[in-house]
């Protein structure tokens, strides 16, 4: 073989070889510390979604119906006027500042969501609930009871804005109020 044809040929070789194969290209500590951030974030990011579906099965159903609230559950405009709720409800979350640091960093469109199908159940609604139980939802967060009270002025300050009759607002807080057993943590 000349020297052209083993050229070639080692040229063709060391193309062919893969990539697994050859040296590791070396990384910056700054590089290695934000791949290892990196892969931090996604194996937390899988953890929470693994439990994202995880209930206690010893914690109370979030969403009982009570049929005979349908006509509180008009009262509140249907499905729709909770829907509307909530977005005003959200606003006065992040404004507050008691709140907002709780829902600041959470899926705002999930939330809402959420707590519209949970009221409109509670309502007697034809709605189906879709979210954790209360005990599983806030586990690890340190909520105590000011918040608590705090997410309830908050939600009566949107009632109000709604123009939902001080009655209703009373018969739907009254079936929300036990599960402060279920979120307060701390």
């Amino acid at each position: 073989m000349n020297t052209l044809t083993r050229l070639a040929f080692a040229l063709l070789i060391a193309a062919a070889t893969p990539a697994f194969a050859q040296q590791p290209v070396p990384v910056s500590a700054e590089e290695q510390a934000m791949l290892d951030e990196e892969a931090r974030l996604e194996a937390e990011e899988a953890m929470v979604e693994a439990s994202a579906n995880a209930n206690d099965p010893t914690a109370p159903n979030p969403a009982p119906a009570f049929p005979e609230l349908r006509p509180v559950l008009d009262e509140f405009g249907g499905e729709a006027g909770l829907t509307a709720l909530m977005e005003t409800f959200m606003v006065g979350l992040l404004a507050d500042p008691r709140t907002g640091p709780f829902f600041a960093n959470a899926d705002q469109v999930r939330v809402k969501r959420q707590l519209t199908e949970q009221f409109c159940v509670i309502l007697g609604g034809d709605c189906t609930y879709s979210g954790r139980d209360m005990r599983s939802s806030h586990a690890g967060q340190n909520i105590d009871r000011s918040h608590f009270y705090a997410l309830v002025e908050v939600l009566q300050v949107a009632m109000d804005e709604h123009k939902v009759p001080f009655r209703a607002q009373n018969k739907l807080l009254a079936k929300l109020a036990p599960m402060h057993r279920e979120i307060v943590t701390k």
